[in-house]
């Protein structure tokens, strides 16, 4: 039975989609079922992952407005993982979703479909606290939280951790924080260590060890299409990326054993 991670922080340019594409992908190569869903109108996710949003027909947007079946959306890509895209469409997704019974409840009721058959479900959220994300955060079992290692880095997490936690009160009583990463690191970088420390100072074993460093081939990567490992799997980004997917089996692997 997979575990759904919704990777989410509503500030933007944290490595949010960055982190669900590679990691996606270095779990594949453990050779884990992975279903990456692109939760983001913006359709980044999919290029990232080889997939032209502008030429997707069956998508997020047609799954949650009940236009096709889930296993209708998911498209296999190079890397070895399957992916639902998303495009622009999903915006006019979600005004429509307000008017519908159980809106919160969409993506969990067709994830519910297809969790057997996966190992891990990663969902790229949109930027914002929207419908969207909380479709992800009901269907989901742990929040996998990117922040940069810059100044504002906080901004905005209280309001995020507040909205998970009503969520876990109310309609998701399974949903944790899966972990807070680090990312756009640069241990030259006087702010960017204090920064570091200063997570792991107030959310202690809720940080992963593994810190993603600010990475040039991270940022080529997606105009290729490719996540980082296949685009140059000997970089640092994707060294790092790796060493993510390996402390996320190993927490799964613990909390299995409790």
């Amino acid at each position: 039975m997979a575990r759904i991670i919704a990777i989410t922080n509503q500030k933007g340019g944290v490595g949010k989609t960055t982190t669900s594409v590679n990691l996606a992908a270095s779990l594949a190569t453990s050779n884990k079922r992975v279903l990456m869903l692109d939760m983001d109108p913006q359709g980044n996710a999919s290029m990232g992952c080889g997939v032209d949003k502008y030429q997707a027909v069956n998508t997020a947007c047609e799954m949650l407005l009940g236009e096709i079946g889930i296993r209708d959306a998911i498209v296999r890509v190079e890397a070895g993982f399957d992916v639902i895209p998303s495009n622009t469409d999903l915006t006019a997704a979600e005004v429509a979703m307000m008017e519908m019974p159980q809106r919160e409840q969409k993506l969990r009721l067709e994830l519910s479909k297809v969790k057997g058959e996966y190992d891990f479900i990663i969902i790229d959220c949109p930027p914002s606290l929207s419908l969207l994300t909380i479709n992800a955060l009901v269907a989901a079992d742990g929040v996998l939280i990117p922040i940069q290692c810059e100044y504002y880095a906080l901004e905005g997490l209280s309001s995020l951790l507040d909205t998970v936690d009503q969520i876990k009160e109310s309609v998701n009583p399974k949903l944790e924080v899966e972990g807070m990463l680090r990312t756009m690191a640069d241990n030259r970088n006087n702010l960017s260590n204090e920064v570091a420390a200063q997570l792991l100072k107030h959310f202690k074993e809720k940080v992963y060890t593994t810190v993603i460093p600010r990475n040039v081939t991270l940022a080529e990567a997606p105009s290729h299409g490719e996540p980082v490992n296949v685009y140059d799997k000997t970089s640092r980004g994707a060294v790092a990326y790796r060493a993510l997917a390996a402390e996320v089996l190993r927490k799964q692997m613990t909390a299995g054993q409790k």
